[in-house]
């Protein structure tokens, strides 16, 4: 419904997704939206029979990222973005940051802690990166107690590398959230870029040797230890680690029958 309104008050481009990965935190389905178009002014004149042909092939390959899907609820649509408003993009993170911790269950304490955390940061817009942010803290905030623990990022943006919050921050929140910062305890008044020294010459320097080209050096300048890391993985100077290598269709077939054979197991002894 949204989606139509906003064409017809004259947007001329929406994002959608294909079937298979569509609505929970993602977009909106393009078949339905083809159809709802059809014969309309907007009409998009796609062809759908090509679209389900691609549709049938991301079901064909979809288990392979199961685990990446957000389970704590039946519904596709997430009716309680109606209240918390937050972007499919921030639930995806905090979904795979809380089970990386093993406490998605405390997903709807995150969700209540969100607008206070927000709140606290002078509400910043919620895109990426400051939707990250705020996000990380929410459940840092939910897991270990309010600015407990604080992240790099939280620090470098309350210090103002960030750009000015369009509100401005407590004391009480500067004092505990740059609490043995690097930089120090008073946040900058200054452009952030001016406090940048320059460091292409340096990544150069760093990478000589490994990087083949300059997307390599940037790969490395935006994230040093894991560029490095997946720099040596790319030109085969590391094997990559068991745990980071994606799943194959062939290891969801075992997995799926370990998960039967438990099934009978527990079915036979509850018998």
């Amino acid at each position: 419904m949204t989606y139509l309104k906003a064409i017809e008050a004259g947007v001329d481009i929406i994002d959608t997704s294909l079937a298979p990965f569509a609505l929970r935190s993602s977009q909106p389905a393009v078949e339905s939206m083809i159809v709802a178009l059809g014969g309309t002014p907007w009409d998009p004149r796609l062809d759908i029979s090509k679209l389900l042909k691609l549709g049938e092939y991301l079901e064909s390959i979809a288990p392979k990222y199961r685990e990446f899907l957000d389970t704590t609820k039946m519904a596709v649509i997430d009716t309680g973005v109606l209240i918390h408003q937050i972007p499919g993009g921030m639930i995806s993170n905090m979904v795979s940051q809380l089970k990386q911790q093993k406490a998605l269950n405390r997903i709807d304490e995150v969700y209540a802690e969100l607008p206070q955390t927000r709140k606290d940061l002078g509400y910043p817009p919620l895109v990426t990166p400051t939707s990250q942010i705020v996000g990380v803290q929410a459940v840092l905030n939910v897991l270990f107690g309010r600015y407990k623990m604080v992240s790099m990022e939280t620090q470098d943006y309350v210090y103002g590398l960030y750009g000015r919050p369009p509100v401005p921050i407590s004391e009480e929140v500067k004092k505990k959230v740059l609490k043995g910062y690097k930089r120090g305890k008073e946040p900058i008044a200054c452009r952030p870029a001016d406090l940048i020294e320059p460091e292409m010459e340096k990544a150069k320097e760093e990478t000589k040797g490994l990087a083949k080209d300059l997307c390599d050096t940037l790969i490395y300048a935006l994230y040093p230890k894991t560029g490095i890391d997946f720099l040596k993985w790319k030109y085969g100077l590391e094997p990559m680690p068991e745990r980071l290598k994606p799943k194959t269709l062939e290891d969801i077939q075992r997995e799926d029958e370990v998960i039967t054979k438990s099934k009978s197991v527990v079915k036979k002894k509850t018998a």
